[in-house]
């Protein structure tokens, strides 16, 4: 069994994201983010210790304002403002003597100022509240606060803030909780300096409320964010997800190659990346089938190129058995042999012409002047005499220099291609000239002949491969018609071209241009 395929450390941390769908991914971010933010309703905690201690500090100011004003005060006049104080602040004023017992109280002196809501009369969204603030507390692990009890016998001993208080000799302040579980806040603090204590009670719902309140509104801007950041994250999804599986559809149905006419959807109305992913793809697609459509029919051209000469070379083998006569052998073997050497022409021809895309993308380009190239060739074929009955002469139009980026090799393949086309198709005694020109960013290199020149409707298919259309005096199978194709493919991969003309003079002959663009030069 072949081993897994390790993946990079930074892969495999991620490898978990691979197995849920992009909707999916989308949603949770969109959720985890709110989720951070609805952490914030557990923060509404420290919002209420905020309001308490204010509430501490009222309480303890207003315990000893009171207990200053007690103190200056005779007894009937003590009850009197004991029972102002609670009706106009909501407060309940307790006075204990030196020994504990209570000797005042505003309750009973005025009536109650303020009464703890009955749980059990409640509505239920009320106790429903009630235990969303148990919840929090339990899940924020705040200390519990001690119930609000009424001693049977209300005597000092049952208060410890009014011990504290005593002992210090300052304020002490507490906090119990109410039937409702409201904040009830007790304040104790000495009266003069006769011992007595004073016990201040108060009754605070709106603090509770106040919290309730910023809860909710928070839980309803967070609900309603959600709500949205949903159908945000589904529009985002949709936008996202579905021309993705329609690429993805259209990308399996060419790869079965089921369907030659399958498109791959371009979304020219999308102007963001996956926009550019299908245009991208959909290019991508037509490059591959033009490209599979080229190798399907060069295959079908190399099979018919090369049937001829096998069938004439099996021919020739079959009747040298048979022949007796000596000079008809040596002709059927003087075929063979040239048979032989056209199958060979064919297979390096096409061996070259295969191969060239892929060397070029690898090549590194090197400067190159075209016009030493050129003298330098049309001086080595002077030598061997390569020419045949033709002149070839090097005519430069202008000073230069005629240097273009490129692949030397490649380039004098072009060369002698367009030459040993030129001087196929010129007459015994004809010239063939070689011009080379500088333009602002090109460099062309013309190549006329003096021969019977190129229709206008046959100037592309001189460069199909295997064009067949030759001169009558050549030899049959002398060339394997793919020089021309050779030499354009070349050009085109160095970013140039290759065309045919008419003579610029207007003369009888045929002229192939080829361009090249010029070296960029430094600051540019």
């Amino acid at each position: 069994m072949p081993e897994p395929t390790r993946l990079p450390v930074r892969q495999r941390r991620l490898y978990w994201t691979r197995r849920t769908s992009l909707t999916a991914r989308i949603l949770a971010v969109n959720i985890i983010a709110l989720g951070l933010m609805a952490g914030s309703l557990f923060y509404l905690d420290s919002y209420r210790r905020q309001l308490v201690a204010e509430r501490f500090k009222l309480a303890s100011a207003e315990a000893e304002i009171a207990a200053a004003g007690l103190a200056h005060s005779s007894l009937p006049e003590r009850a009197r403002l004991a029972a102002q104080i609670g009706a106009n602040q909501h407060l309940r004023l307790r006075v204990y003597g030196p020994d504990g017992v209570l000797r005042l109280d505003s309750f009973k002196v005025a009536g109650p100022s303020f009464a703890f809501a009955d749980p059990q009369a409640d509505p239920w969204y009320l106790n429903a509240a009630r235990v969303l603030d148990r919840s929090m507390n339990w899940t924020l692990g705040t200390p519990p606060i001690p119930p609000y009890v009424q001693p049977a016998v209300d005597a000092a001993i049952n208060w410890p803030e009014l011990g504290d208080a005593a002992r210090a000799h300052s304020t002490i302040v507490m906090e119990r909780s109410a039937p409702d579980e409201s904040p009830v806040i007790t304040a104790a603090t000495p009266i003069g300096n006769t011992g007595e204590l004073l016990l201040t009670t108060r009754n605070a719902p709106d603090i509770t409320q106040a919290v309730r309140d910023a809860r909710q509104t928070l839980a309803i801007v967070l609900g309603v964010t959600l709500l949205i950041s949903i159908q945000l994250s589904l529009f985002l999804a949709r936008t996202i997800v579905k021309p993705l599986r329609a690429l993805v559809r259209a990308a399996v149905r060419v790869r079965l190659g089921r369907d030659r006419a399958v498109e791959v959807p371009r979304l020219p109305e999308r102007r963001d990346e996956i926009g550019l992913l299908a245009r991208a793809l959909s290019d991508m697609t037509g490059a591959l089938r033009s490209r599979i459509d080229a190798v399907e029919t060069f295959a079908a051209d190399v099979a018919h190129e090369i049937k001829n000469p096998l069938a004439s070379l099996r021919s020739a083998l079959e009747s040298l058995e048979k022949v007796t006569d000596d000079e008809l052998r040596t002709k059927l073997t003087a075929i063979a042999a040239h048979d032989v050497r056209r199958i060979d022409r064919l297979v390096t021809e096409i061996a070259e012409a295969s191969r060239i895309d892929a060397q070029l993308s690898r090549t590194p380009f090197d400067e190159v002047d075209l016009m030493t190239l050129a003298e330098t060739l049309v001086r080595a074929r002077a030598e061997r005499g390569d020419a045949g009955p033709c002149t070839v002469r090097i005519e430069p139009q202008d000073a230069g220099p005629w240097v273009v980026p490129g692949d030397p090799a490649r380039l004098e393949r072009v060369l002698v291609n367009l030459l040993d086309n030129a001087c196929s198709f010129s007459p015994p005694g004809g010239a063939v000239v070689l011009g080379v020109t500088r333009h602002p960013e090109h460099v062309e290199l013309t190549v006329t002949d003096e021969g019977p020149g190129i229709p206008p409707e046959a100037r592309e298919k001189i460069f199909d491969r295997f064009h067949s259309l030759r001169p009558d005096t050549e030899t049959f199978g002398s060339h394997s018609g793919l020089g021309l194709a050779i030499a354009r493919t070349i050009a085109e991969a160095h970013d140039g071209s290759l065309v045919a003309t008419d003579r610029p003079d207007g003369k009888p002959g045929a002229c192939l241009v080829l361009e090249l663009p010029t070296v960029e030069e430094e600051g540019s």
